[in-house]
């Protein structure tokens, strides 16, 4: 995303790259930024210096509505009431049309006469009767190019400022990634000099169904799915759902995670075709100089580790941490940020650089705008933070899976199933000095608490619950209620001693 900003940042474009759930987990790292999921651009008046700038960003929550709704919101869950995909859990439902969309990022980059675009998949219920329909058009879009429903690549409906656009198979025309590609770079010819741009570009790539384009279906033939870290290990001492996949798994589970990776990659060319494209004509327009672009995802994802097949929801490293690269004035070249940045805060970091007084606004997050250029910005960095998560199931049991009966869902042939209703958890990430803990209870029968030293077990294979001394894990119990119960400034201001094992 990208905003502009005071005379001191440059005043500034902002475009902002999706795509869709990609890991930036310890087993992940190596291929990571080939696949990132958000791209942002931010136009800038001035010639300012920049350079891109890796952060360790997390998701408050690993599952596409919940977390977009906070990438746009820059809210906890439990302060947008989004919980999950369905309407019944508030994705893209008239509740939050009427109350945090109606406060989001675009409105107020409105407010600042920003020329706003944005194309691809929004909300996974976006365009459904009981979400408005196609007519439903966002506070703050000037150029609205959304995606009806989930992610696809052919036949799919768009609406296009608000009227339906239905495409067919055909890949010149209808192909979903080129076609938000070509419609940015229309948009970039047509803009008006005269005042700033954001464009949101949210890519179906690399979600489900993964479908290449044509020139790119026989690429990575010969590429695996990372076998290190946390791949097909039992998970015996964590919460029930990750004690019941079979282990180690079946050949069947293993040839399929692979060719979905592989798959997931081939998408993933098309992003980077269009991500050339774009940085070449704000080359041509004179404008790549004045531009802060954000690159990041909405979840992380898992194939393989600890044996469970495919899919996000899950607390650990692989679903919740997530890749982010930033572009842009005054941010030196080959800098990593360390202090750990939350997909909440990627609105109040464009509003910041776009010079929006951030006391007027009703966020959770922080701007990491001192973070990554702190020639520009004091401030500091948080200690801990929480991660939310409203698991889902079926009422009646799963074919795929019926010895585990009702309220399991995302269930595979081989009887493992990624979600539950009891899949309900909250955690808290602390990174304070040599202490890098995560700490999550369950809302279960069982009451279940899992407990890592992200320091000595960056994979997340042993759960020290009954090993810690159970004052760390009453402050960080107390942590955890503290943040669950947050609101805008309280969210930035949660304290604790420092805890150490």
């Amino acid at each position: 995303m990208f905003p502009n900003a005071k005379a001191e940042v440059c005043v500034s474009n902002f475009l902002l790259r999706g795509v869709g759930p990609l890991s930036l987990s310890p087993s992940h790292s190596s291929s990571c930024f080939k696949m990132l999921f958000s791209y942002c651009v931010i136009n800038t008046v001035s010639r300012c210096e920049f350079f891109f700038c890796p952060c360790v960003q997390f998701t408050v929550t690993p599952l596409c509505c919940p977390s977009r709704s906070s990438i746009l919101s820059g809210r906890y869950p439990h302060n947008h009431g989004v919980r999950n995909n369905s309407v019944s859990g508030n994705c893209s439902s008239a509740g939050w049309q009427k109350g945090p969309e109606s406060e989001a990022l675009p409105v107020y980059l409105s407010k600042q006469k920003y020329q706003t675009f944005f194309a691809g998949k929004y909300l996974n219920q976006y365009g459904s009767k009981a979400g408005g329909g196609v007519g439903h058009v966002p506070l703050g879009w000037d150029q609205w190019h959304a995606l009806v429903g989930n992610s696809q690549y052919y036949n799919y409906t768009l609406s296009v400022n608000g009227k339906e656009e239905k495409h067919g198979d055909v890949y010149e025309k209808d192909y979903l990634p080129d076609l938000i590609r070509n419609r940015s770079l229309q948009f970039l010819d047509n803009r008006s000099p005269q005042h700033p741009f954001f464009l949101m570009l949210s890519l179906p790539a690399p979600h489900s169904p993964w479908t290449a384009a044509p020139q790119y279906q026989k690429e990575f033939s010969d590429v695996k799915a990372p076998r290190d870290g946390s791949f097909d290990k039992p998970g015996k001492d964590k919460h029930w759902l990750l004690r019941q996949p079979t282990n180690p798994m079946p050949n069947s589970s293993v040839g399929f995670l692979d060719e979905a990776y592989r798959k997931r990659w081939r998408t993933l060319l098309s992003v980077d075709d269009l991500v050339e494209m774009l940085v070449q004509k704000l080359k041509d327009i004179k404008e790549l100089n004045n531009t802060y672009i954000f690159y990041t995802s909405d979840n992380g994802y898992h194939t393989g580790q600890f044996s469970l097949p495919i899919d996000k929801r899950q607390l650990y490293e692989f679903d919740i941490r997530v890749p982010l690269l930033v572009r842009g004035p005054g941010i030196k070249a080959n800098i990593t940020v360390q202090a750990p940045v939350l997909n909440i805060d990627l609105t109040p970091t464009i509003l910041d650089i776009a010079g929006t007084n951030l006391s007027s606004v009703n966020t959770d997050g922080f701007s990491y705008l001192p973070l990554m250029a702190p020639s520009l910005r004091n401030g500091s960095a948080r200690s801990f933070f929480l991660v939310e998560y409203s698991g889902e199931g079926q009422s009646t049991e799963d074919p795929s899976c019926p010895k585990l009966g009702p309220g399991v869902s995302e269930c595979f042939p081989d009887c493992v199933c990624e979600d539950a209703f009891n899949n309900t958890y909250a955690c808290v990430r602390a990174l304070e000095g040599p202490n890098d803990l995560q700490y999550c209870e369950f809302a279960d029968s069982e009451s279940f608490v899992e407990v890592y030293n992200m320091t000595s077990d960056p994979h997340q294979l042993e759960n020290i619950v009954k090993k810690v001394d159970p004052a760390v894990l009453q402050a960080m119990n107390q942590r955890l209620i503290k943040l669950q119960s947050c609101v805008g400034s309280s969210c930035r201001e949660v304290k604790g001693a420092r805890l150490l094992l």
